[in-house]
């Protein structure tokens, strides 16, 4: 079995496989994620074939010289068991080198990624249900309409390595929509809402305040059009888990995000929805 299995880079089509795989999971990906995905590094998505047939994937992302992310790390379930998961497991940490390396992995697999080198962080929970806005706000404007600069700076405060080309793509993708507040001319809070495998999900939500980040959630939901929506909040942002809960939301899901080592200082507290659980 090991002479016929074989790991190499995607090619951009295949990511959608991925995502199709990690909604079979219960991820719920975004239905226009995986084009976004390949904007940031080609080379770090990675499939397993045995016999010519796709069996696991992973990816482990290069954003910089220091940092990557690791996801999709899925195997066929009637093939779990024989190592062939560890193998495109250890094609993923090698394509990061010496880069420290983050994840949100399912709680139940925190023990083995701590076995890797991994340390929790905090947790992501996800919200999830049906609602309504509470307040539309008229001072949200279109997020295309803010600079670019201003959105990548505010990002910046907020992930641990830059992502510009990745932002670009996610904000102009097709059935992403972005929204921002705007505060004595400066950029107060943003965000983009968009439709999902099951409902919408709204990702990334950065905020000053949980005021600011109430007026652009309520922008946002109001292009769901009563659908179910969700939100990935860090646990550590109580004010982004009192605004969830505010709107009704139900806990569905939740991920142990993990560092290999250290890593940019971000403002959890202004991280009221992570972007993704697959990139970060």
């Amino acid at each position: 079995m090991a002479n016929a299995y074989t790991i190499r880079p995607m090619r951009g089509e295949e990511i959608a496989l991925a995502a199709d795989w990690a909604a079979a999971e219960g991820w719920n990906p975004g239905l226009n994620d995986a084009a976004c995905f390949a904007t940031v590094d080609a080379q770090g998505f990675l499939i397993g074939e045995l016999d010519g047939q796709p069996v696991a994937t992973i990816s482990c992302v290069n954003y910089d010289d220091r940092f990557s992310f690791l996801g999709f790390y899925i195997m066929r379930p009637d093939l779990r068991g024989r190592g062939l998961g560890l193998k495109i497991w250890q094609a993923a940490i090698a394509h990061a080198g010496a880069r420290t390396i983050g994840l949100d992995g399912v709680v139940a697999q925190q023990e083995n990624y701590r076995k890797s080198g991994f340390t929790l962080a905090y947790r992501n929970v996800r919200y999830g249900g049906r609602v309504v806005a509470a307040n539309a706000q008229a001072q949200a404007i279109p997020l295309a309409d803010v600079p670019f600069a201003a959105v990548a700076a505010s990002d910046a405060t907020v992930f641990p390595a830059p992502r510009e080309n990745f932002l670009r793509a996610w904000i102009g993708a097709s059935g992403h929509t972005g929204r921002a507040l705007m505060r004595d001319g400066a950029l107060a809070a943003w965000g983009v809402i968009r439709p999902c495998r099951a409902g919408f999900k709204i990702g990334p939500l950065v905020a000053d305040d949980r005021a600011a980040a109430e007026a652009v959630f309520d922008a946002l939901i109001a292009h769901a059009g009563g659908g179910e929506v969700f939100l990935d909040v860090p646990e550590p942002n109580r004010d982004a888990v009192a605004l969830a809960a505010s709107r009704g939301l139900q806990p569905v899901f939740e991920t142990a995000r993990m560092y290999t080592g250290a890593v940019r200082d971000v403002a959890l507290q202004r991280i009221f929805g992570v972007t993704t659980f697959e990139l970060g």
